[in-house]
């Protein structure tokens, strides 16, 4: 990837709760959040905001990737025990299955032997920026057993750069960040430029528009590369640059929104995304389907105002807002398992205790 990311972030602290610097680490846990986006999708890929200016809006919630690691003794056989859906034994770096995990720990010059263990709240590849918060996650969780702290810009950037230079996946850059940093954050890109712009409101209107959310599984996982390559198609051709340029425009919208607050911020916020999500089904045809149609009706049927489809397209999480008077109603008209509340994480990648 080109520079693409030059620092201009007011919010670039370091990781709390960490162990000192220079501290060599035995065990550790790594506590990293997934992320919903409201506004400005689209606009986050380096291959737009090279031109054009480029903004995203939205929030790293309350469902994590952990990721343990604990040294091994390096007489044992397997130098590297990987747990994740599966279970990798091996004693190279070179023989690891993961690709994620192997790029990380070549990149991180990590070799010591270690048995290294993923669990999530929520499945993969259902639009809620996982691969980037396992990135964020396991850079943040071998640099510290290295005994080196380091901010969450540095961890966010580091992990664009695997992702798109070693990996060569086709990504944007918003769910790094906000994996790395937590909270409500508006990230602006132009160029080689990345700025973050917390959102200013009070904690009271945070906590309205969060409980009046809820995520609606689709029944559909997608492969996010599929659903991007159809995107990016798009955007490369310039068949869709007056769409992502309205999708820009409505991040200074949606933040008008939550800053001004009163009290009908909810039905204000639900109604915007509404109109995003319209507008986000011209970007390509693989974005929606004819099962998410229905199901995203559904949820307005029964008395969400408003809402979208978390990610790239073609499955995963449906995002509603529904006011506080009509939830009992809409949370009767879907199948219990299938729904999940949001709530904000505002710590963004970390280590916790043992």
């Amino acid at each position: 990837m080109h520079d693409v990311i030059s620092r201009d972030s007011s919010a670039a602290a370091d990781i709390r709760s960490a162990p000192v610097a220079g501290d060599v680490c035995t065990y550790l846990t790594v506590r990293t959040p997934l992320r919903v986006s409201f506004f400005g999708g689209g606009t986050d890929y380096p291959e737009y905001f090279e031109s054009k200016p480029g903004a995203v809006l939205g929030m790293a919630i309350t469902q994590h990737i952990h990721l343990a690691a604990l040294r091994r003794p390096k007489f044992l056989k397997h130098e590297f025990q990987i747990s994740y859906s599966r279970m990798e034994r091996v004693t190279s770096i070179e023989d690891i299955e993961h690709p994620a995990i192997k790029a990380a720990l070549q990149v991180m010059d990590f070799h010591d032997p270690i048995d290294l263990n993923a669990l999530a709240s929520l499945p993969s590849q259902t639009g809620l920026g996982s691969s980037a918060t396992f990135m964020v996650g396991l850079l943040n969780l071998l640099s510290l057993l290295k005994g080196k702290q380091r901010t969450q810009y540095e961890l966010a950037m580091e992990a664009i750069r695997i992702e798109r230079e070693v990996l060569h996946h086709v990504c944007g850059v918003q769910d790094q960040l906000h994996a790395a940093f937590g909270g409500w954050n508006c990230f602006e890109f132009y160029g080689q430029r990345i700025s973050q712009r917390p959102v200013l409101a009070p904690q009271e209107t945070l906590e309205r528009l969060t409980d009046a959310m809820f995520l609606v599984f689709t029944g559909q996982v997608r492969s996010a590369p599929a659903a991007v390559a159809a995107q990016m198609e798009q955007t490369l051709q310039g068949k869709i640059g007056e769409e992502l340029a309205a999708s820009y425009e409505m991040v200074a919208r949606g933040r008008a929104v939550i800053e001004d607050g009163g009290p009908d911020v909810v039905e204000a916020f639900g109604r915007l995304l509404h109109q995003g999500w319209i507008l986000k089904r011209s970007f390509s045809p693989v974005v929606s389907n004819e099962n998410i149609n229905n199901l995203y009706a559904h949820g307005l049927a029964h008395g969400a105002m408003g809402g979208k489809l978390c990610g790239a397209g073609s499955g995963g999480f449906l995002l509603f807002v529904v006011k506080p008077t009509d939830q009992p109603r809409f949370l009767a008209a879907f199948e219990p398992n299938s729904v999940v509340r949001v709530a904000c994480d505002w710590r963004g990648t970390t280590p916790i205790a043992a």
